[in-house]
């Protein structure tokens, strides 16, 4: 498969977007693959307004630009096309200096009202059955 290129004014090759990210993601992250938070994929984050001081760069701007409202950090990761793992890094040094708030999502109760309907399941099974 051939890469598309364009050539500079100074004669030297320049690559379009089909040739794809020309930074390497852990180079976003400074190389750091834990983050300082715990954030979970369905973790929810939210901007809180305030611009931050030491979190500069187009990817920061990027992430806070999806954030006016709750999204989800595998949303997020999606959108920015970086691994997971990087997104929680950039997301947590944004929560670190205050521009954003996480929210863990919300646990299931183990009550009678989301016990498993076994006639259900079976239900489901036979039409996957009928299906294959």
């Amino acid at each position: 498969m051939a890469v598309r290129r364009r050539r500079r004014q100074g004669g030297e090759p320049w690559y379009d977007d089909a040739a794809g990210r020309l930074v390497r993601p852990y180079t976003i992250s400074n190389g750091r693959t834990r983050p300082t938070a715990h954030f979970d994929l369905l973790t929810m984050v939210m901007a809180t307004g305030r611009r931050p001081v030491s979190c500069q760069g187009p990817d920061y701007a990027q992430v806070l630009g999806l954030c006016g409202g709750p999204v989800s950090v595998a949303e997020i990761a999606a959108h920015i096309r970086l691994p997971a793992v990087v997104t929680k890094v950039l997301l947590a040094d944004l929560v670190d200096c205050g521009a954003l708030t996480a929210r863990a999502p919300a646990a299931v109760s183990a009550g009678p009202a989301s016990r498993t309907d076994r006639a259900l399941l079976e239900a489901v099974l036979n039409g996957l059955r009928k299906r294959l």
